[in-house]
């Protein structure tokens, strides 16, 4: 199949594949549309909101509709990274054997991420960056897709640990669950409070999504969009000289390089997504929040005055 026949047939299975969470989530478009492109660029995104949003729903619909293999991990603060990667146990002709935990999957869904300690929530690391995880001095390479989708409570909450920024980094996205509005949630209580079986229907393929991965790689990007991605980026590193009062004032430090690469990769993705064959500024603007929420940090004078993240990424686009 040529690359054009590709790019067309993406933008109909992604569209299918809306539908089909959709007949479970209500409302959240925007909040799935950017977990899509997260899979699409071959990444993780991050679910931030309070309990009872539909977080672990929403993931659990989306690896149906995606015909993949799915575990979910509930973080506890007693949870050992064994219980994540495995553990070698002793089999009955006294020979180590690794038994494979619930990170060799292709969706794993991890379940209120902060809630535990950071030595578990390291062991994740590897496996979100390198696509393998290391026990006892042997490799085992994860499977083919591997995302990590986690859902975080808000880090005011009792009981958190705020995650590491090493951490923070690898997720393409950090996404803001919200209430839902009056008219949702009259649905959303309709849907949940009558007897009704709702069967979601694999769209995608593993195959297919390994390709669409591949084919966001190959799309091609102007200089100019990336040299605005990388200048929006930098504006946001108080130490830089391109940096704005608002940043100078109100942050301790700004994003990495990841998160320029993130922006292109995420743009393409939403280019092919909305039927355009290269991105522009405009699809670099529209992924910028999920990407940059996470990676720049307020300082004590932020905070006091009660300046916002977002307040500050829209000033920089």
């Amino acid at each position: 199949m040529s690359d054009v026949s590709l790019a067309k047939e993406l933008q109909q299975k992604i569209s299918e594949l809306k539908t089909e969470v959709a007949k479970i989530i209500v409302g959240q478009e925007q909040v799935i549309h950017e977990i899509i492109l997260s899979i699409l660029g071959g990444s993780h995104a991050l679910l931030i909101g309070v309990p009872g949003l539909a977080k672990t729903l929403m993931v659990h619909t989306l690896a149906q509709a995606l015909g993949l293999d799915f575990k979910r991990i509930q973080f506890t603060p007693d949870l050992m990274p064994s219980d994540i990667l495995g553990t070698e146990i002793l089999d009955e002709n006294r020979h180590f054997k690794f038994i494979k935990g619930p990170v060799f999957t292709n969706i794993l869904l991890a379940d209120e991420i902060n809630r535990t300690p950071p030595k578990t929530q390291a062991a994740l690391l590897e496996a979100m960056q390198e696509k393998q995880v290391s026990i006892a001095n042997k490799n085992f390479v994860l499977d083919k897709p591997f995302f990590v989708l986690a859902t975080q409570n808000p880090i005011e909450q009792e009981g958190t640990y705020p995650l590491p920024e090493a951490q923070l980094d690898r997720f393409m996205f950090a996404l803001k669950l919200d209430y839902p509005s009056f008219e949702e949630e009259i649905a959303v209580v309709k849907n949940t409070t009558i007897s009704r079986e709702v069967k979601v229907h694999p769209v995608i393929d593993k195959e297919q999504i390994l390709a669409y991965q591949d084919l966001v790689r190959k799309v091609p990007v102007a200089d100019n969009v990336i040299e605005y991605a990388v200048k929006l980026v930098g504006k946001t590193r108080p130490k830089s000289e391109a940096a704005p009062e608002i940043v100078q004032k109100y942050l301790d430090w700004g994003a990495g390089p990841r998160a320029s690469q993130n922006l292109i990769l995420a743009a393409k993705a939403n280019a092919l997504v909305n039927g355009k064959f290269s991105p522009d500024i405009e699809d670099v603007q529209a992924v910028a929040k999920g990407i940059l929420r996470h990676r720049i940090l307020l300082n004590y004078k932020g905070e006091a005055e009660g300046v916002t993240v977002e307040q500050i990424i829209e000033e920089l686009l």
